[in-house]
């Protein structure tokens, strides 16, 4: 693919993005080594594979590492950061809503929704599955 051809094409972030502002999740599997990954990417960075397609993602996840932000309530009060292992393998940065900071646990099972961002547009959160009778 040349220059002029490559400008009118849509890279892997804003494909994600696009996917996103559809109501999707979607990641990206390498056709070569099978694997999925996370951050959208032009190249396989398990094998340097070009061959990328976008799968829809289970949305399931658990807790690999949290932490609680601190702020006054005055700005919001204190909000979790943590990193998910999305069940297809890749980690991503994200946040777990619906309950307190502090209660969130590594390897605590997640299911995810897709947050209204506004002027910035749509993200990834989470929420703690439900419990499976």
């Amino acid at each position: 693919m040349n220059d002029k051809q490559m400008a009118g094409t849509p890279g892997p972030d804003q494909i994600y993005r696009e996917n996103l502002e559809n109501g999707e999740f979607k990641i990206q599997q390498c056709e070569e080594c099978g694997k999925y990954l996370f951050y959208p990417r032009h190249l396989c960075p398990h094998c340097g594979a070009s061959a990328l397609q976008w799968r829809t993602a289970s949305g399931r996840a658990r807790v690999y590492a949290t932490t609680v932000g601190r702020r006054r309530p005055d700005r919001g009060g204190d909000y979790n950061v943590c990193i998910v292992e999305l069940e297809e393998g890749p980690r991503m940065t994200s946040r777990v809503e619906g309950i307190a900071p502090e209660e969130v646990m590594i390897g605590m099972q997640l299911s995810h929704a897709i947050a209204d961002g506004g002027e910035a547009g749509p993200f990834i959160i989470f929420h703690a599955a439900e419990a499976e009778g």
